[in-house]
């Protein structure tokens, strides 16, 4: 299995000739989601889901599907009828060949004045790969392999994430929702985070790639 970093909080998995994308939000590539025979999308935020970005990709490929949940589905259903696939916790299914587990329920708290909208982490291949979305969502019961870790939001903070690479203590940590974290902070996010996560990280620019599973 091969893991693509777009940008911010988008990455595609390809495995034996099939293409799998998580989150083409508005950050974005226009092109993230085209090629993709499987789409998942963790929640309704528009730096994860973006319609015109699906769109594109649902296009290109008459086959394409999607799983996400109930509010995000409910806004594509209509255009795409038949291909797309509620889930919520405790769902399990295939997508482009891959197992697919979904964990979790709620978007983390922005700030307790703000409602939390709904939101789901998608396990691949038995903990391959987990994408939480924006939650510190521990998958139990699972051991991952590469957790794809928010790194910086309007949501977390650095201590939240050291803490929650150690709760998963996956084999590699690889970053995600990126888009906000300026360059010149990013060596003293690595150098904690690398210092204290208790595990690999990396992190790739739009387009680098990995090995994973």
């Amino acid at each position: 299995m091969e893991l693509i970093k777009k940008t911010h909080a988008c990455v595609r998995l390809e495995k034996d000739g099939q293409t799998l994308v998580i989150d083409p939000g508005v950050f974005t590539e226009e092109d993230a989601a085209v090629g993709a025979d499987a789409i998942l999308v963790t929640h309704e935020h528009m730096d994860h889901f973006h319609e015109d970005r699906l769109r594109a990709g649902m296009e290109a490929n008459p086959g394409a599907e999607i799983w996400t949940l109930a509010s995000v589905a409910e806004q594509l259903s209509a255009a795409f009828p038949g291909r797309v696939h509620t889930v919520g916790e405790g769902d399990t299914f295939t997508a482009a060949g891959f197992d697919v587990e979904v964990h979790g329920q709620l978007h983390a708290v922005i700030h307790p004045d703000m409602p939390r909208v709904t939101n789901v982490g998608f396990l691949l291949d038995g903990g391959a790969v987990f994408h939480p979305g924006d939650a510190l969502t521990v998958p139990e019961g699972r051991t991952v392999d590469t957790l794809l870790v928010p790194v910086h939001a309007p949501w977390n903070k650095v201590a939240e994430v050291i803490d929650y690479l150690r709760e998963v203590a996956p084999r590699r940590a690889v970053d995600i929702h990126d888009s906000l974290l300026r360059d010149h902070a990013r060596p003293i996010y690595d150098s904690m985070i690398e210092k204290l996560g208790g595990t690999d990280h990396s992190r790739l620019a739009s387009g680098g790639s990995l090995p994973v599973g």
